[in-house]
């Protein structure tokens, strides 16, 4: 039965690799070989996710089946809006994807910004990602659409989806 445990900093390689082995399945399709790298190197790089970690305080999560990390996600508070936090990140491993670990993933996401006080989970989508039928089936809904610019002359095409907490 998969678990979750709070991930530390040590975990690092743990979610690069992860993020590693689950980008080229759900963006492979979507996004060009040379935007998959740049983003990966972007918000998965050592750095970066120090930086998630300690300055900008997301909160890490690691699902483990049998001991072996299958997937993650992150989240925190919005800066501008206590009461909505934001899921920044949430993958697991594609012979994980249809068992519920998605599903236990965001559960525990979900039930922890409502103890924070949260009213609202927000989260970004690619407007291409099959992802999406996931989010809308656990009852977000899309508020906007929103082309960010990350630099290099890549875009992330999202949309912005929003859950009211129960």
């Amino acid at each position: 039965m998969p678990v979750i445990r709070v991930a530390r900093l040590e975990d690092i390689p743990l979610i690069q690799n992860l993020a590693h082995q689950t980008w080229p399945d759900g963006y492979g399709n979507i996004l060009s070989a040379e935007q998959l790298e740049y983003m990966l190197e972007k918000f998965y790089s050592t750095s970066s996710l120090r930086n998630q970690f300690v300055n900008l305080h997301h909160n890490f999560i690691l699902v483990l089946d049998e001991n072996v990390p299958v997937g993650f996600a992150s989240f925190s508070s919005k800066e501008t809006n206590i009461s909505i936090h934001r899921l920044h990140k949430i993958y697991v491993l594609p012979t994980q994807q249809g068992t519920g670990t998605g599903k236990l993933l965001l559960d525990y996401v979900i039930e922890k910004s409502r103890a924070a006080g949260a009213i609202f989970l927000e989260l970004n989508v690619n407007r291409n990602n099959k992802a999406r039928h996931f989010y809308e089936k656990q009852g977000f809904k899309v508020e906007e659409e929103a082309d960010i610019d990350i630099g290099n002359g890549f875009y992330m095409n999202d949309y912005i989806m929003r859950l009211q907490l129960p």
